[in-house]
């Protein structure tokens, strides 16, 4: 399991513009080791619509956590439940939620209630090739990144240009994947705004949770 440092690097271009109404800028995310785009990013403002709580699932189906991935408002509820013909032992030590949904089949007895915001880490610690992650955020995200890495955003503008805002970036592939990458952006705010993230290479089939499970064992 890879972790760790994360080279970001941040490079701002293009004419400036100033407005007290909000302001549209084309983001574009790579990959600080290849350069090569980064798709599927979520992309989150801090200034963004407030996320409301919900009840979600992520069920486990061939071997896999489906969705691999799942964006959520502090309070929502996610039920586990198995459709495989095996059985699973879903976990997490994350900060954010620590849990621990012991060998089973069908339905776990009731969903989990996550109430604190950060990245969810998810195994099975029965196969090693099973990771999910649940982001859990008071907003909703601002989107995610096409196939050039790009996206189109519109943060706010304050009236006397001086205000900045908060942006949140998380890929599974990030080398540090346990937490969103922070930045900020301040006003005057370009109209083209190029970030980059290091990824850490496809995990190898089998071997991508060796890390993860041999610590949750030794607790």
């Amino acid at each position: 399991m890879y972790r760790p440092i994360i080279t970001l690097l941040i490079a701002l271009t293009g004419p400036l513009c100033h407005g007290a109404e909000p302001t549209g800028l084309t983001l574009e995310l790579t990959d600080s080791t290849t350069g090569q785009p980064v798709v599927d990013a979520v992309i989150i403002l801090d200034s963004g619509s407030e996320n409301q709580p919900a009840e979600a699932e992520i069920i486990q189906k061939n071997r896999e956590f489906q969705p691999h991935s799942l964006v959520i408002a502090r309070h929502s509820k996610v039920d586990f439940p198995n459709r495989d013909n095996t059985q699973h032992h879903v976990y997490s030590f994350s900060p954010a939620k620590v849990f621990d949904l012991e060998l089973y089949a069908g339905r776990p007895e009731k969903p989990i209630t996550f109430d604190q915001t950060g990245v969810v880490e998810i195994g099975c610690n029965i196969h090693d090739n099973m990771q999910g992650f649940i982001l859990v955020t008071d907003v909703n995200p601002a989107g995610y990144t096409d196939d050039q890495g790009r996206l189109d955003l519109r943060l706010p503008a304050s009236a006397n240009g001086n205000a900045e805002s908060g942006l949140r970036i998380w890929h599974p592939r990030m080398t540090d994947n346990t937490r969103m990458a922070r930045f900020t952006v301040n006003q005057p705010y370009p109209e083209f705004l190029e970030l980059s993230v290091e990824l850490s290479p496809e995990p190898a089939g089998d071997d991508r949770l060796d890390g993860l499970q041999k610590r949750f064992r030794e607790l």
